[in-house]
């Protein structure tokens, strides 16, 4: 599997956090399609299945038919219009999250030519505690990533030194 350095960065950073907390034994379920993160994972030994093929905000019950113990939203959480049911309605009793912090100097992703490719959110990073919170976790451990570029100029700076990810590992209350 071919990475990129900021992918490898990223990845690497993710799975120091993801066996802080979680047991190669657990079931993990990812939310979205399979992707080089999740078979980064599954080469470290994780039991990890991707969730696809559905709408979760119109249908966030269909998670609950797949068998895991384990929840993963790794750049997902954004995408969704509210990220609230699904959060509320899982069965998982332990959950990995990552999302993009809203910078001061980027606008929103948004790719025109593909509607799911969008984001309806992009975090500031007390919005997403307190999301989590309503829906019933409790946080027990957050970390941010700045995510550098190898391009030059001024916003490239500044993602060097701008947290751009926030990081977050729950667990039901």
């Amino acid at each position: 599997m071919h990475m990129n350095k900021r992918e490898e960065l990223r990845f690497e950073r993710t799975h120091k956090m993801l066996s802080r907390f979680i047991s190669t034994d657990e079931t993990i379920l990812d939310l979205g399609t399979p992707n080089k993160l999740s078979s980064f994972l599954k080469g470290k030994n994780y039991k990890i299945e991707s969730a696809f093929g559905f709408d979760f905000d119109l249908e966030p019950e269909k998670l609950n038919e797949y068998n895991y113990e384990v929840l993963t939203a790794f750049e997902v959480l954004e995408h969704l219009v509210s990220p609230f049911p699904l959060l509320r309605s899982t069965k998982a009793t332990k959950l990995l999250v990552t999302v993009p912090l809203k910078l001061w100097f980027a606008k929103a992703h948004r790719n025109i030519n593909d509607p799911y490719d969008q984001h309806y959110h992009e975090f500031e990073s007390w919005q997403l505690d307190m999301l989590l919170e309503k829906a019933g976790w409790q946080i027990l451990h957050r970390e941010k990533w700045v995510a550098p570029t190898g391009y030059l100029g001024i916003r490239p700076l500044l993602r060097r030194v701008t947290p751009r990810f926030y990081a977050i590992y729950a667990e039901r209350k």
